[in-house]
């Protein structure tokens, strides 16, 4: 769990068309609203049973000229430290290019397993030309179509050969993950302060699932549960221009080893962009969620501040919106243990299960005030519901039509059981199938 595989290499190569090919996002989901695109940079993919991350370095980089290319090595550079495979895309067309003899200069000196594989190679004619680039010296190639997809699965072969085993949790799995996240001088560091407090020999720090969280034992005030510490593990990198890739990398395995995140947002700054990419890698990961706003008390307020900060912000996490907002100071521990009450409350709801025949009342009550619109002439009837044992809400509806029924009726759905049961700050699945 939580393994990342970068897809390196100079532009133009076909590194996103890869990427969607890997994680099957053909419709990379782009938001119209600037800065929200760069979600379609990172995507779940999954061969013989395992799941890893795919990160495409390309979207990250925005600068032209000479610059540019001191961001890709940038971009390297966190890769092999961030990575645990990384795919070095070449280019069957244009031979080996000076910058591609560069970052191979670069990827050579690294202990993490690099995949040399030449893209657009499409017919036997260009298989021959593939050849050419075993004269980088970095072990087999693997010759590729990203486009139509040939030979992309003796890849996911070697890929997955490559990932580190995961190892598991030894001791406690049964208590809460809470994971504090959010972008770089939020406060995440002072948060972590403030809830350890000067008592930290009642902390015990256990080795976790990655190399790189560290689970924090916290047990005081009647809770007890594991902080997933991610900040300030690893020595910080001297790439500063590129701290939003950076710290995204960071996000995901925090995001991964956790039950509830803690995502904290700069009350000065509001809720940015790149707040919204993060709490969305915390839906699409199925995981709790509380939002924190820190430096509240640094906020000129009049009466209804904190009210128009939560509507704008649920505005923009729409339509997910059910998640506590708290308004907080790190600093000044202002509002500090309610933080612990909130993510107690959220991972009790994650963990929540709702009897079946409860379940089908709600939603038989709910078809019957609003019928699922009619598709092709054909009327859609829903027969049953029952919740799926997984580790968070999921729910399967049995219908004779399930592939006509659309995503608002589906909302209407998630929204009626939210209405019933309590699951603010949990993301709920709803699936339907054929009965």
């Amino acid at each position: 769990m939580g393994n990342i595989v970068a897809i390196v290499g100079r532009p133009n190569v076909g590194k996103s068309t890869l990427f969607n090919r890997l994680t099957g996002a053909r419709k990379a989901i782009v938001d119209s609203e600037s800065g929200v695109t760069r979600d379609r940079h990172y995507g779940k993919a999954e061969w013989i049973g395992r799941e890893f991350n795919v990160v495409d370095t390309g979207g990250y980089i925005t600068n032209s000229g000479d610059v540019f290319e001191e961001e890709i090595r940038k971009q390297i550079a966190i890769a092999i430290e961030e990575a645990d495979v990384i795919i070095f895309l070449l280019d069957v067309l244009s031979g080996i290019t000076d910058l591609d003899e560069s970052i191979a200069d670069i990827l050579r000196k690294t202990e993490k397993k690099v995949i040399p594989v030449v893209n657009k190679v499409d017919n036997s004619e260009r298989y021959y030309d593939a050849s050419l680039f075993y004269k980088l010296g970095l072990g087999d190639i693997y010759p590729v179509s990203a486009v139509n997809g040939s030979g992309t699965g003796d890849l996911l072969d070697v890929v997955v050969k490559e990932l580190p085993e995961s190892e598991k949790h030894e001791e406690s799995t049964e208590l809460p993950r809470f994971a504090i996240v959010g972008r770089p001088n939020v406060g995440k560091s002072s948060l972590l302060n403030s809830l350890l407090g000067e008592e930290r020999n009642i902390v015990t720090p256990v080795s976790g699932t990655t190399r790189d969280s560290i689970y924090t034992r916290f047990n005081k005030f009647r809770y007890d549960f594991f902080l997933v510490d991610t900040a300030g593990l690893r020595k910080k990198t001297r790439v500063r221009e590129n701290i939003e890739f950076y710290s995204i990398l960071r996000s995901i395995r925090a995001i991964e080893n956790s039950d509830v995140c803690l995502l904290m947002i700069d009350a000065l700054q509001g809720i940015e962009s790149q707040d919204v990419n993060i709490f969305n890698l915390i839906k699409r990961n199925n995981k709790g969620v509380v939002i924190l706003v820190n430096k509240w008390d640094l906020v000129e307020k009049s009466s209804n501040t904190a009210r128009d900060f939560t509507v704008a912000l649920k505005k923009r996490i729409a339509p997910f919106d059910d998640v506590p907002v708290l308004f907080i100071s790190a600093v000044n521990r202002q509002r500090i243990f309610r933080v612990l009450e909130a993510g107690s409350k959220v991972y009790e709801n994650l963990r929540r299960r709702i009897p079946t025949h409860l379940l089908n009342k709600i939603i038989q009550d709910a078809v019957e005030s609003f019928h699922p619109p009619a598709a092709r002439g054909r009327h859609i009837k829903i027969k049953y519901a029952t919740q799926l044992p997984s580790r968070s809400p999921a729910f399967a509806m049995f219908s004779n039509y399930p592939q006509y029924i659309r995503e608002p009726y589906k909302r209407y759905l998630e929204h009626r059981i939210r209405e019933h049961f309590d699951f603010c700050g949990v993301p709920l699945q709803i699936y339907f199938r054929k009965k």
